[in-house]
């Protein structure tokens, strides 16, 4: 796979990181740190879902903007929008204006309510479905039987743009599996970060 690579502030980052500050600053301080929050990771969910098909970059950049339309990504706020609050969001040019992924957030707050009535939280579910201690590595893949798995089971629960690929990429950013290149100088903080983590119950 391939290696990390340095920067001009002499740290090495995964390949995939560009030298833009703000992406820089995302792969630091965000990518692979474990969160288990709610609503952290309703709309890392939600925003995956809206990367499909686009850069990352695309997504970070208008991040303020999603989440101004979409009230924070507060699942109980976006659960009670409508047709008229689609429609000012396909008009928002602040955001990626796609009718289906703008349907699949309303419809995945909706079912996030139900889950976190029947589960007693997103971060349950979520990590309910990590990878056991001990499990093969897929470190370089685009999918991974957890993902697989999850993506699953969120689609049997309704569910929307919640494919293997945007669950992997879901899980490894939010830390539930350490997707750090080994010789990044995230990776080993990323891997105590973990060892640490209280994983919601």
């Amino acid at each position: 796979m391939p290696a990390a690579i340095a920067h001009a502030d002499g740290l090495r980052r995964c390949h995939w990181v560009d030298a833009s500050p703000e992406y820089m600053a995302y792969h630091d301080a965000e990518w692979g740190v474990p969160r288990g929050d709610d609503q952290g990771l309703f709309e890392q969910l939600c925003l995956e879902g809206f990367q499909s098909g686009l850069s990352w970059r695309t997504i970070l950049m208008k991040r303020e903007a999603f989440r101004r339309a979409f009230s924070g990504f507060d699942p109980a706020r976006v659960a009670r929008y409508g047709e008229r609050e689609v429609q000012a969001l396909l008009a928002d040019a602040g955001i990626v204006r796609h009718r289906g992924k703008i349907e699949a957030v309303v419809n995945n707050a909706r079912r996030a309510l139900e889950m976190q009535e029947r589960e007693g939280s997103l971060g349950a579910f979520f990590w309910g479905h990590e990878a056991p201690a001990g499990s093969p590595s897929t470190y370089g893949a685009s999918t991974s039987p957890q993902s697989e798995a999850l993506s699953r089971a969120l689609k049997k629960l309704g569910w929307k743009f919640v494919g293997p690929t945007t669950v992997y990429a879901f899980m490894q950013s939010v830390g539930m599996v350490n997707d750090h290149s080994p010789d990044c100088h995230c990776h080993a903080r990323c891997e105590r970060a973990r060892r640490a983590f209280a994983r919601p119950r």
